[in-house]
């Protein structure tokens, strides 16, 4: 099991530039939070798990894994066929979507093992230029699975709630969550773990 690896020299750096979410590191600890490695299973399951509960992400998710022997693969799930796929309990459109992924994968549309040697613009432009991924998508996957440590989503409800409630705000307008954006930057994506632990304070 793998976890997003941060450590004192990010924690430091976030409290000097930024009191409040210093205070908040302090109270709240080190946050482990799982990593999927595999950027093409990573993606799969995202796309899987869209506008439904986890409960029933996972219950899909363990069908799919059992169809194609407990590998995510683009080849596997091309060899499958979308009628199998959605078997495993998803509608029609999202199966293709996962199918139309591993036939862009097979392709070589996207080489999903040279991902990691681009910029974090140039792999959101690549994965949302794939059906059914979006920006939110693309930016979970740069930190939950390349480890990129300088994301925070502007499209992540739960982000947005924890900076309101972090800085007691009533409304956050764009430009003031750039502000905040940058003020991270470059540890990011240490500063979403901890905006993610406040949004339910």
């Amino acid at each position: 099991m793998a976890f997003f690896q941060y450590g004192q020299v990010e924690i430091e750096h976030l409290k000097k530039k930024d009191k409040k979410l210093g205070k908040a590191i302090e109270k709240i600890g080190m946050i482990e939070r799982e990593v999927t490695v595999d950027v093409f299973a990573a993606l799969i399951q995202s796309v899987l798990s869209q506008q439904i509960s986890s409960k029933a992400a996972q219950t899909v998710g363990s069908r799919m894994y059992a169809l194609l022997n407990n590998e995510l693969t683009p080849q596997g799930i091309v060899n499958a066929g979308l009628d199998k796929i959605k078997e495993c309990g998803m509608s029609v459109r999202k199966a293709g979507y996962i199918v139309g992924i591993a036939e862009a994968a097979l392709a070589g549309v996207i080489d999903f093992n040279k991902l990691h040697t681009l910029t974090d613009e140039e792999i959101v432009k690549k994965l949302i230029a794939l059906n059914g991924v979006g920006v939110w998508t693309a930016e979970m996957l740069l930190i939950f699975s390349l480890g990129r440590p300088n994301v925070v989503s502007y499209g992540d409800l739960a982000i947005r709630r924890g900076m309101t409630n972090l800085y007691g705000l009533t409304a956050l307008p764009k430009e003031k969550f750039e502000g905040y954006r940058k003020r991270y930057s470059p540890y990011g994506s240490v500063a979403s773990l901890y905006l993610w632990a406040l949004s339910v304070m």
